[in-house]
């Protein structure tokens, strides 16, 4: 589930590059979540199941659907107008290493240790890698642009600690994605009417509307039922990790397709975020040590 995850999150980046082209960021972004509201609605009802009507529940897809869908999204698309996909992906990737700070001071369970505290400092350093030493001299519209992206990577991260009060509430996986997006459908339209008057726009293409039906169908609905799902079993910081393997399907869209090309910064940049991901994580260090102290053949 975490690869599929990772790949359908990847392809929202490529969508979002096609759509932005043609259209302002709320129109592609309420596309986004009304869409695939709708999509959820219509599953849900096949399956025989119903949103909760909890004002309690209500209040908490309001919160999560600002945090995880509003903000981050908003930002991104906002982003993505002037930086590559792939660039977007890699700074999107620093998500869990606010995670892991944020949940450090707001949960009692996911507290920072010594390797997740090296991982965040490594990680770290590789954000500074990829916005580059320009962001000490000017703030230039490329500079900005990452800098919005690094604002949609901290809201997800707020995201994934918030989301885990759905577990304790009873609430399924499915009905969490389904009423996040519904709530951020309500948030959103009413912005969309009064900035980007739609009916003053002209009609997209039909590649912006098919990329519209990618990122709305793919990458959102079917994203967002595997994430709550995963969110439900693993936790914020394990599901967040899926961020560092999002860039490789969206640098692999973006060169392919859109003729995007990246600066050796923004690999070495990668490369340092994902070393403090696996620090973060722990296994692959503990396996090592492993493999090192118990060498195959030898007792343990």
């Amino acid at each position: 589930m975490l690869l599929a995850l990772a790949t359908v999150w990847g392809g929202s980046f490529f969508f979002n590059a096609i759509a932005v082209q043609e259209l302002p960021v709320f129109t592609v972004v309420v596309s986004r979540v009304a869409l695939a509201a709708i999509i959820l609605l219509m599953i849900m009802r096949l399956r025989g199941e119903r949103l909760p009507r909890d004002r309690r529940v209500w209040v908490a897809f309001l919160g999560m659907g600002f945090l995880n869908n509003v903000i981050p999204f908003s930002l991104i698309v906002w982003g993505q107008q002037h930086i590559a996909s792939g660039i977007a992906s890699i700074l999107n990737a620093s998500t869990p290493l606010f995670t892991v700070v944020f949940a450090h001071i707001l949960t009692s369970d996911e507290r920072m240790t010594r390797g997740k505290f090296t991982g965040v400092l490594v990680g770290f350093a590789g954000v500074a890698v990829m916005i580059g030493m320009d962001a000490l001299r000017e703030l230039g519209t490329g500079i900005v642009a990452q800098l919005l992206c690094l604002g949609g990577a901290i809201s997800y991260a707020f995201a994934g600690i918030y989301g885990r009060r759905f577990r304790t509430m009873g609430i399924s996986p499915m009905s969490t994605a389904t009423g996040q997006v519904v709530a951020s459908s309500m948030i959103l339209l009413p912005i969309m009417m009064l900035v980007d008057q739609p009916w003053t726009l002209p009609v997209p293409s039909l590649t912006a509307i098919g990329a519209l039906i990618g990122v709305a169908v793919i990458s959102t609905a079917l994203a967002y039922v595997l994430y709550f799902r995963i969110l439900a079993t693993a936790g914020a910081t394990n599901l967040l990790l899926v961020t560092f393997l999002i860039p490789v399907s969206a640098i692999l869209l973006g060169t392919l397709f859109l003729g995007e090309s990246l600066f050796a910064r923004h690999f070495v940049g990668m490369a340092l975020i994902g070393i403090g991901l696996a620090a973060i994580d722990g296994r692959l260090w503990r396996a090592a040590r492993d493999v090192t102290i118990h060498p195959k053949g030898t007792p343990n």
